[in-house]
C-alpha cells in the first residue's frame, strides 16, 4: 500500500517506511543511540528531500529520547543540573542552526550541505570507532585492559565554575554550554539527537560517570530535538507528520528487538559493527555526491514576466 507524503512530495509504501523505522529502532536499541544520523540518510536514499529528512526526522528523535528520559527517570540517572546547563547551550545552538540552515535553503545549497556534512561525520566517527573497537577486541583477546585516558587538567582551569552533585564533577560551565551548543546546531542541521557526540563528550571531556551520562544526554535532546522540529516546521516547513508518524510507529517496534539482541553481543564487537554501518552509509552518500545523475537536467516551469 501506498500513501502520498504531502511535504516530501512524494508517494512510498506504507510497509516501506514502517520497515526503515523498525530497522533504524533495532539498531538504536542495540547500540544505545538515538539512530537519526542514521535514519536520515536512508530517508535521502529513498528519495525524500534532505531538507525534509532533517525536519521529519526530529519527530522521531524528540519519540525515543522521550522513552529513554523516562526510563533513566525511574533509575535516578539523570543529573537536571547538568542537563540545564547543556540545555542552555543546546537552544541557542539550535536557534543558530536552523538560522543557518534557512540561510543555505534561500541559496539552493541546503542539500549539498546536509549531504557534505554526513559524509564527513560519519567517515570520521566511524573510522575512529572502527580503530578504537578493533584495539579494544585485540586486548580483551590478549587478556590485557584498555588503559584509561587521562584527566583533562586544563578543564578544571577554568573559570565559573559550579557544583555538579549528581555527577560529582566541581568544573566551570563554560565546556557544557559549548557541548550543548555544539550539538544543538548539529540537530538542527542533521536532524540528530547528537547523542552519538554528546556521550563521548560528556565521558571523556567533561569525565561524568558513566551510570548519568546517557540519562542526562536523552534529557537535554528532548527539548532540543522538540523545539528544532517546532522551528523546522514553522521556519521552513519541512516537516512531514504523516512520514514522522510512520518512522516513530516502527522504531518503537524495532527498538525492542534491538535492546534483546544487544544482550547477546559483546561491547566491542557492537562498536564495531556500528563504526562499519557509518562508514558503508557514508561511503554510499560520498558516492551520490561525485556520481553521474541519471537525469543531468531538469525542466521547471519559470515565473512569467512583468
Amino acid at each position: 500500500m501506498q500513501i502520498y507524503l504531502p511535504i516530501a512530495e512524494l508517494p512510498v509504501s506504507i510497509l516501506t517506511i514502517l520497515a526503515m523505522g523498525a530497522a533504524v529502532g533495532f539498531l538504536s536499541g542495540m547500540f544505545g543511540i538515538g539512530g537519526g544520523f542514521l535514519m536520515t540518510p536512508l530517508l535521502i536514499f529513498l528519495g525524500i528531500p534532505p531538507a525534509v529528512a532533517v525536519g521529519t526526522q526530529t519527530t522521531q528523535v524528540v519519540a525515543s529520547s522521550v522513552t529513554g528520559a523516562l526510563a533513566h527517570f525511574t533509575r535516578r540517572s539523570i543529573d537536571f543540573k547538568m542537563g540545564g546547563v547543556l540545555l542552555a547551550g543546546g537552544v541557542v545552538g539550535s536557534l543558530s542552526g536552523i538560522y543557518l540552515f534557512k540561510l543555505l535553503a534561500a541559496i539552493g545549497q541546503i542539500d549539498l550541505a546536509i549531504s557534505v556534512i554526513y559524509v564527513l561525520f560519519l567517515s570520521v566517527i566511524g573510522a575512529m570507532m572502527m580503530i578504537e573497537s578493533v584495539q579494544a577486541i585485540r586486548a580483551a583477546r590478549g587478556g590485557r585492559v584498555t588503559p584509561r585516558r587521562k584527566h583533562h587538567s586544563w578543564i578544571h582551569g577554568l573559570p565559573f565554575k559550579v557544583r555538579f552533585r549528581r555527577s560529582k564533577l566541581y568544573i566551570s560551565v563554560i565546556p557544557p554550554v559549548l557541548v550543548g551548543y555544539f550539538v544543538g546546531t548539529l540537530s538542527a542541521i542533521m536532524g540528530v539527537g547528537g547523542g552519538f557526540i554528546m556521550i563521548p563528550a560528556m565521558i571523556y571531556l567533561l569525565r561524568m560517570p558513566t551510570n548519568v551520562v546517557i540519562g542526562t544526554s536523552f534529557f537535554q535532546i528532548v527539548f532540543v530535538a522538540a523545539l528544532t522540529g517546532v522551528m523546522h516546521s514553522v521556519e521552513n516547513q519541512a516537516v512531514d507528520i504523516v512520514l514522522g508518524f510512520l518512522l516513530v510507529v516502527g522504531g518503537v517496534i524495532g527498538a525492542q528487538y534491538g535492546v534483546r539482541a544487544a544482550e547477546k553481543m559483546p561491547a566491542e564487537q557492537l562498536r564495531a559493527l556500528l563504526a562499519a554501518i557509518l562508514l558503508l552509509i557514508g561511503m554510499r552518500l560520498g558516492y551520490d555526491l561525485v556520481s553521474t545523475p541519471p537525469d543531468l537536467y531538469s525542466v521547471i516551469e519559470a515565473e512569467p514576466l512583468s
